[in-house]
């Protein structure tokens, strides 16, 4: 039944209902001969009869019982596809893709779960990667928006800040400046430091902020894309690094890192979320972006002060 239309199956329903052809097409506003045209064309590419001639009407047959219990169904999905449409254009239902940076998986979903006390219709799939993957999937369309410290520059996007983005550098409880105020960065250069992978913007913030300064590749132990692998690393007390104060909130808090006092520390960035410019936002993805922008700095990781 390739060919089958809604007409034929509101000219069927129409027919049943009604009992014949001529209130069929009255309420149908077409003719009766035009209607008796289309369910001849019916049934012809059926092969059965869908309706049998009787003294009180048009009576459905067999087949014509199966085209009504189709188009019953057909209308439940219809008005099923018509109530999520509607909630999809009012921002309670649907889907959205969320890029975010591995840094940013820390707190991620709590900003997720905040939204979802006010959306419970809505899903939101979280894409966690790295800088670059993370930007690819932007790139490609393969994220809605993303969260990230650093925006592209490379190619058309839209952001907005919603919250500090602190970096610090860490060590272990034990660690010989643990206790120390007012670090300089020469003092600091003399430890060996752990650092993110090239390309990752932690990386590039611990550069501008090491500028000037010689730091002996040896001295650099671990060239890691993993917070994780670094935040371990210096428990172990082999170094210190520059990190995200929000990736060690939680290792902070425990007593099992401590943040050095360094002069021009923390860093202070901002954390963006960003959308290809020319990304038209569902209803549901404008709702996660509005309040991603207006109250995800209030699910942001709080940071004790340097040093005790």
């Amino acid at each position: 039944m390739r060919n089958l239309s809604l007409k034929q199956l509101h000219a069927v329903a129409a027919i049943a209902r009604l009992g014949t052809m001529t209130r069929a097409a009255q309420e149908l506003n077409v003719t009766p001969a035009a209607l008796t045209a289309r369910i001849k064309g019916l049934e012809d590419e059926i092969g059965l009869l869908l309706f049998d001639r009787t003294h009180a009407g048009l009576k459905p047959t067999d087949a014509g019982r199966e085209l009504l219990w189709a188009i019953d169904s057909i209308g439940t999905v219809l008005e099923t596809c018509t109530e999520r449409l509607r909630t999809l254009r009012g921002g309670q239902g649907g889907r959205v893709s969320l890029g975010v940076v591995s840094t940013a998986k820390y707190f991620a979903p709590r900003i997720v779960g905040g939204f979802a006390r006010t959306h419970p219709g809505i899903e939101i799939d979280l894409v966690v990667g790295n800088r670059g993957a993370t930007v690819e999937s932007l790139r490609d369309y393969r994220v809605d928006l993303a969260l990230m410290g650093r925006p592209p520059r490379d190619f058309p996007i839209a952001a907005e800040s919603f919250g500090p983005h602190p970096l610090v550098v860490i060590a272990a409880p034990d660690h010989r400046f643990a206790k120390r105020r007012g670090l300089t960065r020469a003092e600091l250069a003399e430890e060996p430091f752990l650092v993110r992978e090239y390309g990752s913007g932690t990386r590039t913030v611990f550069e501008e902020f090491m500028t000037g300064l010689l730091i002996r590749r040896a001295r650099i132990g671990i060239d890691s894309g993993s917070n994780e692998t670094i935040k371990q690393t210096v428990m172990a007390g082999l170094g210190v690094a520059l990190i995200s104060g929000h990736t060690v909130a939680a290792e902070v808090a425990d007593g099992r890192l401590v943040l050095l006092d360094v002069e021009g520390l923390p860093i202070r960035r901002d954390w963006f979320s960003v959308r290809r410019a020319d990304k038209v936002l569902s209803p549901a993805g404008q709702a996660f972006w509005d309040f991603l922008v207006q109250e995800g700095a209030a699910w942001l990781p709080d940071l004790p002060d340097p040093a005790g």
